[in-house]
Parts: C-alpha cells; structure tokens; sequence
C-alpha cells in the first residue's frame, strides 16, 4: 500500500523525500521542527501557487505509475502530529489554496481535495465503474495477518512480541478479573433486585468496573501491551492497571459477600469493613502478588469462599496459605476433605516455620461460589503431608531435625528420575532437574518433551536489538551453568512437583492428581530475573520427536488458530511470531501444546522444537521512536500449561495449510490456565458469621463448546457512571478438532450445535429481555421471545441485551 520508505509526509507525496518534505507546512521556518533535505516549505501565495502546484503534482504522477488506478490517496501525518491548532491552520489553509489552483487548470486534467478513506474507496470504485458495496474483480488481495513484519532490511519487530512480559502478565491477571467482577456484579445486582434489596447493596461499585475497563482498553494501546512506551509511561500504566485490579477485587468480594449469604436479611453492608478477604496483595504495580495467609485458630473454624470464574464445572486442586501444620478442611456440608500439606520455602533448601501450603480438592459450580470451613484442629486421616526430597549437588547432605515438616535429601546423580498421577509420568534429567519426557496414561510411547534454556545475544553492529527489534547475534548459546541446580522433588496424593533453581530462573512443574481436565496438562512456571545480564535475551526451548517438519501452530488474539512455516530464506528474527494464548506442534500421532498466561514470542527453529523467549535486557535504543533501552526488568512469573494429546486411530489426518483448530481440551485447559479460582477467606467477625451458603447461578449447564465471554451490566445513557437495568450477554461458540483422545480420561463434554434457550440458563432470576445487539452493544435488532432458542455457528461471537430480574 505504501510504496515508499515511511507513512510520513516526506514519504508518501511521491518518490522524492526533498520534494515532499517541502509540502510538510508543520515545518515552515521559525517552527520546531524541519526538513533534513536543507530545502524548507514555503508559504502558498499568489506569486509562487503555481510552480508551488507543479512541483507537487509532478510528484503525485510519479507515485501514480505504481498503481493501476489514477485515482490517488496521499497520507498527509505522522506520529505525535495535529496537537496544536496552528498545524492544522497551516497544512489546510496552504494545501487548499494548491487544490484550488490545481483544479482551476483543466490544462493539468487533476482533481485534488481532501477526502477520507470512503471517499477515496468511492471514488476508485466510480473510477471502475463498480457498484457501491460490491468490490473491483481484477484487484489482487493481500490477506493474512503481516506476521513478522520488518520495516527496513532485516530489521523485523518480533522483539515486541515479548518485551516487559511483567506487565503482559498483569494485563492478563486484570483481563480475567474484570471479566470475572463483571459477571458477579451483574449476578448480584440481579439477585438483589428479585429480592426487593436494590438499595443495600452497593450498585456504586459500577464506577469501579468503569475505571478498570479504561484502565485495560487503554493498556490494550500499541505502546503498552508491546512494552514499547518509555519508562515513566510504564509506571503510569502500571499504576493505573494496580488500581484497576483493587477495584475489581473489591467488586469480586462485595458481590460474593451478598450472593453467599443464605438469609439476605442479615446482609449489612459497611464501606469500611468488607465481609471477605481478597486473594493476594500486590505491594507495589511492579511487585509479584503476595497470597493471603489464613490463620486458624483452635478455637472454631475459617471460613473461605472459592470462586470459580469459569462456564464449566470445575474439579480441580485448590492451594491456600494457612499458620499450621495442622490443616482440617470441610465442605459446606460437613464432609472431611484429603489435604495435601505441604511447605513454602523462602530459598532453594530453606522452609518457613509459619507458613505452609494446604492443597486441595474441590468441586466447584459455574461461574459460582462454594463456601468451606477450615479448622485448626488435630491431625485427620485425609491430612497427608507432602513427601520432599532435596537433590542437593556436590553439596553435603545436613539432616533437617529442625524442619517443621518432613524432608529428606540425597546428593544428585545422573539417573532419570519420575513424577506421576494417574493420568501423566514425566520424567526429569537428574543432572539439571529439568524435563525430559511425558507419558499419558493411554499412551504405551513414551514422547521426549526435553526442556532447554538458551541465551541470545544482540548483534555487534551499529543496529541492535532493542524494544521492538529482535537483531540476535546468530542461533542462541546454551544457558551456561555455574553449578548445578538445587533441585526439590515434591509428591503427594493431589499434586506432584519439580522444582529447578537456577541464577537467573527458577522452574516449577506440577501435575495434578485430580480427575478432569485440570490432571491432563502440565503446570509450569518459570521464575525468570535477567536484572544483572547486559543485551540479552532468556529463551526457553522444547526438544521432542514429534516430527512436524517446518510447520508450527500459533494463536492471534486467542481467537484463532494461524499455521506458521520456518522459513530457511529468512533471518532467524524473521520466523517468531507473537503467541497470545498458545503455540502447538503435531504430527499424524501427537500434538504437544504449550497454553500461556501471557503474551511472549515463539518460533519452532527446527522439526521438533518449539521455543519461547522469556525476558529480554537491551541496553540501548533501536531508533523507531522511543528513545531507550529496555532496562526496567521486574522480577516475572511466566506461566504456562503443556498438554501433550494423542490423536485417535480412526483420526491421523494432519490439518489442511490454512486452518487448524484446538482441541476441546485444550480449550479447557486455555480457560483454567487464564481464570484461576479466587480464593477469598471471610474475615473473623466478632459477632460470629452468619450462615453461608454454595451459590450456584446457572439452572442448565452451558455446552462445553460456548464460552461466556461476559455477563456485564450496561452504563444508564444519563451518566456513565451507574448501572442500568439492562445486562449484556456476550457468548462466543468456539471451533474445535475432534480427532483426540480425551474422553477416556475423565474429561466430558455436551455440545447443542450451538443451541441455547437463555431463559433456561439463570437459576432463580426471570427473563424479561432478550434482544440481539452488535459486538459494540451500539445498535439493536427486534427483541425475541423470551423462550426463543438462540443459535451460534462456530467461531461466531454474538451478544444479548437482557433484562434480568
């Protein structure tokens, strides 16, 4: 489209950057700004209008050969340009007075005006003679997503893909959460108006939904998803973001302190005294979250609240932080759950003697609360204590008396050692304690899953890698090992975990023993801190024998699924690719999928492999903008699922070149993997805690190939600020690959062929509105019956107006 060097005015005129610049009147003598050609603009007049018009228009005719139309568009901006009224004054007022003479000479056979891109489309069309809304037959189309992108030689920006991952991380932690308060708001405002209790609770709250969804659209700007905006920008957004995700913990815990409730008589709200504890804190916008410690007393029990913000029932392992060794858990009901107890280490070798980990097993309702009861009481049966093993290196075993809970340690040997549930065996190499290989309970074939971690460096030359560039020195070095890892092997009857420290990342991967999708993937996080490495990049890269040739798998937007090549002719920047949400490979037996909670580049180098760049440290600037290096490392948790699935016998059919989709599984596994469940404590009340009760929402079950995108309460038209009665529905039917095994492992799925009657679908609240609306909720369609059957077609998002009640 643009057929010169840059999108700016010297550029787009025509061929000749000193000619054009000219025509740049923000740059007029006496102004901040001029041309590096040394010829500045000159003012339009009477006197010099017409060699001033022959001059420009012998550049519009050279850039017109380039095209096959005679109709012209010329771009006539910039960055950071129009913020003062003067440039506007300036480029309209002499551009009008060149078209005014241009189109007064029919000699020069010219119109010229300004015009918008419809009336440049329109006028091309005319020009062609084809009908308005129908589209010329001969015009090439260039489709695609213009993945990788170099601007100038071999300069691609694929370095963006994963610049400051800290703040990505964030963006996707405060997503989740503001999806998650949107729908229990608008559940609890619902509720509230059935049972006639509107004004007790606090509808205010909305303004803080508000904040938080500017906060993430403005985030959502391609200076700061990117990690490309200069540093004190980045503190800004990052506040901006922290006091976001206050506010939606305050909507979470203020929502699910009326919806538990089981009288909603005894429910009193006070501003300064909130019924519920949130999960975590974050001290700072640049600071990991810190979990909540519950203290329990032997006096009675602690009650904790568990919300699960996704469509689907969810049976998975729940971690919460408590004061005791001596850990009792009960459901609502009064049965005795196992727990998995287990220890929080301040360092590789060393565990605290206040703190520990008690995991586990709950089953939890749709998008619903489930209320439990802790006590700190004596040992029971179904309190297990994980069995830890230090595999310390060249180190002297010491005994560990003084350790409040069971450890055992034994000096490293290169033997392969085995973690299992009963769905997965994953082995570790016992030299790095890093993972080697995965094994499915189904599956008789071992398949080599061998992690690495490798380093790149930035080119010697006078362009190096910077915000948006990534200009590696060629292939990356292997992660140089001072010393081998300490490295802990931890086992029990709900979760089972290697962790690897390392200098620069520590590296955790966990299998869960529970039925369902949350036991068929493996949970990795990788503790990355590069703060004292000067121009380089942390890669982690997966060495399997699945043989996908040079074709990987990469997700743009989380929406869909697009095949990428390896491409031998270009440079090695030039073959990543941003992976929003996941990146796989397969062949006709496997596909291994590595599902991320954060936005980071990856390629797949060679048949086999799939790699994924952590953190970069770049020291100085790559000259497209921003003006630094990048040199604000934080201290950042990347999180990811692997999921190795097995394609079924009848089904060894790879996809086509142009479409492949995810398993429904993996689906899943994308869902638990970016809407943890939120564990939220009830605070100790000195006049006891009033009864609680599960607060299940749905009536029906939604199918497991609908996701609830959100459930969100809809701004009055009077002030922005306050809720209507009116909730948006916003359903989205995802597209899935049934060609794998899944259902043998515990995991269920119903599908409608995207069938839904929303009248069936909220427990205990009446349907008074079902009406189609646009994506933007801006224009409406005629209200259906309320009984109406509603129906998506895959891949399509549609939304709802509702009026619940």
């Amino acid at each position: 489209m643009m057929p010169f060097y840059s999108y700016d005015v010297p550029h787009t005129c025509g061929p000749d950057p000193k000619i054009c610049c000219q025509f740049d009147f923000k740059r007029l003598p006496g102004g901040r700004i001029n041309c590096p050609w040394k010829v500045p603009p000159k003012s339009v007049v009477e006197a010099n209008v017409a060699e001033r018009a022959q001059l420009l228009l012998d550049q519009y005719r050279k850039k017109s050969k380039l095209y096959r139309s005679k109709v012209l568009l010329v771009p006539l901006g910039d960055d950071f340009r129009y913020d003062k009224a003067l440039e506007w004054d300036q480029q309209y007022t002499n551009y009008q007075k060149l078209f005014d003479y241009m189109n007064s000479q029919p000699e020069l056979h010219v119109q010229a005006q300004f015009g918008t891109l419809t009336d440049y489309f329109n006028a091309l069309y005319k020009a062609y003679g084809v009908p308005q809304g129908s589209r010329p037959g001969d015009f090439p189309v260039l489709s695609g997503d213009f993945f990788a992108y170099a601007d100038r030689e071999d300069h691609y920006w694929t370095g963006y893909y994963t610049s400051r991952p800290f703040y990505k991380s964030l963006d996707r932690v405060i997503e989740s959460h503001l999806r998650g308060a949107e729908i229990l708001y608008s559940l609890a405002v619902a509720h509230a108006r059935h049972a006639g209790m509107e004004g007790r609770y606090p509808v205010t709250d909305y303004a803080l939904l508000v904040d938080a969804r500017r906060s993430v659209g403005l985030f959502q700007h391609h200076d700061a998803i990117t990690g490309t905006a200069k540093e004190n920008v980045v503190i800004d957004y990052g506040t901006k973001l922290l006091r976001a995700l206050i506010g939606l913990k305050r909507v979470i815990i203020n929502a699910a302190h009326f919806l538990v409730m089981k009288n909603k008589e005894f429910y009193r709200f006070y501003q300064t005294e909130p019924f519920l504890d949130t999960d975590d804190r974050r001290a700072t916008q640049d600071s990991l979250p810190q979990r909540t410690l519950i203290e329990l007393d032997p006096a009675g029990p602690r009650y904790l609240v568990l919300f699960n913000p996704i469509e689907q029932e969810r049976l998975c392992a729940v971690t919460v932080l408590v004061n005791t060794v001596r850990v009792r858990v009960l459901t609502e009901d009064g049965q005795t759950l196992p727990v998995q107890l287990s220890a929080q280490w301040s360092s590789a070798t060393q565990m605290s003697a206040e703190v520990f980990e008690a995991t586990f097993m709950v089953r939890l309702p749709p998008l619903g609360l489930a209320v439990f009861h802790l006590y700190d009481s004596a040992d029971s049966h179904m309190t297990i204590r994980s069995d830890t093993l230090l595999r310390l290196s060249g180190r002297g075993v010491a005994a560990r008396a003084l350790d409040p809970l069971p450890v055992r340690s034994q000096p490293a040997d290169s033997q392969t050692f085995y973690i299992s549930s009963q769905t997965l065996t994953l082995g570790f190499s016992g030299t790095t304690g890093l993972l080697e290989s995965i094994r499915r309970k189904d599956d008789p074939q071992e398949v080599k899953v061998q992690m690495q971690f490798m380093i790149y460096g930035t080119r010697p030359s006078k362009d190096k890698s910077g915000a948006y560039l990534f200009l590696p020195d060629g292939k990356p070095k292997p992660y140089n090992l001072k010393e081998l890892p300490a490295v802990r092997v931890v086992e029990g009857p709900l979760f089972s975990e290697v962790v690897a420290q390392y200098q620069h990342f520590e590296q955790t991967v966990r299998i869960h023993n529970v039925p369902g999708v949350d036991g068929l993937s493996v949970d990795i996080t990788i503790m990355v801190d590069i703060r004292d490495q000067t121009n380089k990049e942390l890669a982690m890269r997966l060495v399997t024998n699945i043989q996908n040739g040079d074709v990987f798998y990469t997700d743009l937007n989380s929406f869909q699924i697009q095949p990428r090549r390896f491409y031998q002719k270009l440079p090695l920047q030039g073959n990543f690719y941003p992976m929003s949400s996941q990146a796989y490979i397969q062949d006709s037996h496997h596909r291994l999928t590595l599902h991320t909670a954060q936005s980071l580049g990856v390629s797949s180098l060679e048949s086999g492999q799939l790699e994924v760049i952590m953190d970069r440290r770049l020291m100085q600037d790559d000259n497209r903008g921003l003006g630094q290096g990048l040199k604000d490392n934080k201290k950042t948790a990347n999180r990811f699922r692997l999921l190795l699935e097995r394609r079924s016998m009848g089904n060894m059919m790879i996809d086509s070149g142009t479409t492949s989709f995810p398993s429904m599984v993996s689906h899943a596994t994308s869902a638990l993997l970016n809407h943890e469940v939120l564990a939220l404590p009830v605070l100790p009340k000195r006049r006891g805690v009033p009864p609680l009760q599960t607060f299940a929402p749905l009536k029906s079950v939604l199918p497991c190939d609908i996701h609830l995108l959100n459930l969100r309460s809809i701004q009055t038209q009077k002030d922005p600020q306050f809720p209507s009665p009116h909730t948006a529905l916003i359903l989205h039917r995802l597209a899935m690959d049934c060609g794998f095994e899944g259902q043998n492992l515990g995991f269920n799925c119903t599908t409608t062929r995207g069938q839904i009657i929303v009248s069936n679908l909220f427990k205990n609240l009446d349907l008074q509105l079902l009406q189609p609306m646009s994506l933007t909720l801006m224009h409406s369609s005629t209200p259906l019956a309320n009984d109406s059957t509603i129906s998506l077609d895959p891949m399509e998002i549609s939304a709802f107006k509702l009026k619940l009640r």
